[in-house]
């Protein structure tokens, strides 16, 4: 990725000038000649004119005059006001590119967070969002079975259809994320020995019980720093005797996963 940009001069939000126009008044103060500047920044004179008359305009006063005693009888000239902001234009249209330069030596970090960003700007109804890559892909006739790798190393698993395995472009090493509702998420504290249908089983530790009057929240930190919610009845928060610092395994199926990719 490389970064690009322009500076442009605006008065009460209209554009005054930028490269373009700036490189015009630069010319006119190096030829003395509207036709010649016109001819150097590759516009017709008439063109060259009416951008002089706007900028001269929106200034509030003239940046370029007539002079007599040019060739012909007649030339071009800047004012002491058109010489000042060539002069100032080009201070910072330098100061400008170093700026985006830098940007554009990160731009692979900015590319990144780009995506990190637009990620965290996701309106969605589902509790937990996980970030990762496609690790594997077991196709079957009509679903595939997609393996994400999230943050430290746990896998989640979700099942897509064909059609939407190749709309998303999902593949070996593609950046996607997981959708799971904590709705879906089932909490178990004796894992140790049991055997269940569900694909997926995050074992971590509750770091966050929140009661409600029917039901309770249950945040599950994962190993590497991920975190998992689940929405269980306060009943089954009772039962289990859930509380901060215990063991716990969060558990839910692959078709209640949703797999997307960031455009």
């Amino acid at each position: 990725m490389e970064l690009q940009g322009q500076v442009w001069l605006t008065v009460g939000g209209v554009k005054l000038g930028g490269h373009e126009r700036v490189g015009l008044l630069a010319a006119v103060a190096h030829t003395g000649s509207i036709t010649a500047a016109a001819k150097a920044v590759g516009i017709s004179y008439k063109g060259a004119w009416d951008a002089v008359e706007a900028m001269n305009n929106l200034a509030g006063e003239p940046l370029v005059e007539r002079a007599a005693g040019g060739k012909g009888g007649g030339g071009t000239r800047l004012t002491a006001r058109g010489m000042q902001l060539v002069q100032n234009f080009r201070q910072i249209e330098q100061a400008h590119r170093e700026f985006v330069e830098q940007l554009s030596s990160q731009s692979a970090g900015l590319a990144d967070d780009l995506l990190l960003i637009r990620r965290m700007a996701m309106k969605t109804s589902a509790r937990n969002q996980f970030s990762g890559k496609v690790l594997d892909i077991k196709q079957g006739s009509v679903n595939d079975e997609v393996t994400l790798e999230i943050l430290g190393g746990q896998h989640i698993v979700g099942t897509v259809t064909r059609d939407s395995t190749e709309s998303l472009g999902l593949a070996a090493g593609v950046g996607a994320f997981a959708l799971i509702k904590a709705s879906s998420v089932i909490v178990v504290t004796e894992a140790e020995g049991a055997r269940f249908s569900a694909r997926n089983q995050l074992a971590g530790t509750v770091t966050r019980l929140q009661d409600g009057a029917v039901n309770s929240e249950v945040s599950i930190t994962l190993p590497g720093g991920g975190v998992i919610a689940a929405i269980i009845t306060r009943e089954s928060a009772q039962t289990l005797e859930l509380a901060v610092g215990q063991a716990a395994t969060a558990i839910f199926k692959a078709s209640s996963v949703i797999i997307g990719v960031a455009q």
